[in-house]
């Protein structure tokens, strides 16, 4: 996750506390990784192997592949799915870059879709007016611990016989109607960047899915496509696990509902506090499970706001300013500004919130307290 944030200096309350987090975890992370030191299989092995069976479990899946990165989960579940040169991979512009990337790594054209008004995914209703003879794939993106409306997405692309595959980097433990988010795909795919919910001490991620032989692929994918030594089946990739990386997964996964608990609870107190202030509140998608990976509310004068909240001693982001396609890198893609109405108007006023299992109801308060203080110009 890329992210930009006010300067660090004097700030007393930051966007996130990973050493706060790790300070109630420590006996378990430094005997977990003591284990792999020991064992010195510093590469997939054992820890890399428990921790696949429990994410696996956890997502409501049965197979769980650990890998490098965020990126390279999307990277392998787009070729697994049969995605390359020539086709057409429909997702959002407000998204971090990588879900793009991802798209033109696999070789495919990336074609995009505006979100919903103010829960910011994949509006369904824009799908099919987007599909061409080209279309092989749908990209939605759980954003900031938001579902998208996975039924009609779905629906859609039963309908058009394309592959649905989840980013689903921002939202371990989200559930939508009763499912868990990246269980419902061909594939779902998770970042474990080091802020994420459930996150690593270094760059990891995991596809999960419930294709027995789709999973076989993408294991032999993410190494070099070896079934045996020195034997390539496939053109393939270094995109493996490392075991410190499955150690620390293995141990946060067994508190992450609880942590999860622990967020929503803070932004509900945020709700509460922030009620007749400018700062619009994220909205719920009904029958979902938002599990709040960055707390985002919308201000029409977010930039000046963000000042106002620096002088303070906050922190905060910004999750997404510039809309992929709107991006420098991008522009070849073909679209211009206006194209994405909803995702470029949130990109002006989204600002995220300081959101973390250690944040106190002391911290939530002088954070609602500039808000209450009046406009930032005051």
């Amino acid at each position: 996750m890329s992210l930009v944030t006010t300067p660090a200096l004097a700030t007393q309350i930051p966007l996130v506390d990973l050493q706060a987090q790790y300070r109630t975890i420590k006996p378990e992370i430094d005997a977990a990784m003591q284990r792999v030191l020991d064992g010195s299989q510093y590469i997939l092995g054992p820890a890399v192997s428990a921790f696949e069976q429990a994410f696996a479990a956890y997502c409501q899946t049965t197979e769980a592949i650990g890998v490098n990165s965020g990126t390279s989960a999307l990277h392998l579940a787009l070729l697994a799915a049969g995605v390359g040169p020539g086709d057409e991979v429909i997702t959002v512009p407000f998204t971090f870059v990588a879900s793009v990337a991802a798209i033109e790594y696999a070789g495919a054209t990336p074609v995009f879709v505006d979100v919903e008004p103010d829960l910011w995914t994949m509006d369904p209703s824009q799908l099919e007016a987007a599909i061409t003879p080209r279309t092989k794939a749908i990209m939605p993106v759980h954003l900031y611990g938001q579902p998208a409306d996975m039924d009609p997405i779905l629906a859609i692309a039963q309908k058009h016989g394309l592959v649905v595959i989840e980013d689903a980097c921002q939202s371990h433990g989200s559930d939508y109607r009763g499912r868990r988010c990246g269980s419902m795909g061909l594939f779902g795919c998770f970042s474990f960047y080091p802020g994420k919910n459930l996150g690593a001490y270094g760059e990891g991620g995991a596809v999960v899915t419930s294709d027995p032989g789709l999973a076989k692929k993408i294991r032999l994918l993410r190494a070099w496509g070896e079934e045996t030594r020195y034997e390539h089946k496939y053109r393939a990739f270094n995109y493996r696990m490392d075991g410190l990386q499955g150690a620390v997964l293995g141990v946060k996964l067994r508190h992450l509902e609880e942590w999860t608990e622990r967020r929503r609870a803070h932004a509900e107190t945020y709700r509460q506090h922030l009620a007749g202030t400018p700062a619009a509140v994220p909205r719920e998608r009904d029958g979902v499970r938002h599990v709040y990976h960055v707390y985002v509310v919308c201000l029409p004068d977010r930039d000046a706001w963000r000042a106002r909240l620096a002088e303070a001693g906050v922190q905060t982001g910004v999750h997404y300013p510039i809309p992929v396609h709107l991006q420098p890198a991008y522009r070849d893609l073909g679209y211009s500004a206006g194209d994405f109405p909803v995702a470029e108007r949130a990109s002006t006023q989204v600002l995220s919130l300081p959101i973390y299992p250690e944040l106190t109801a002391a911290q939530i308060e002088t954070i609602a307290a500039v808000f209450r203080a009046g406009g930032p110009a005051a």
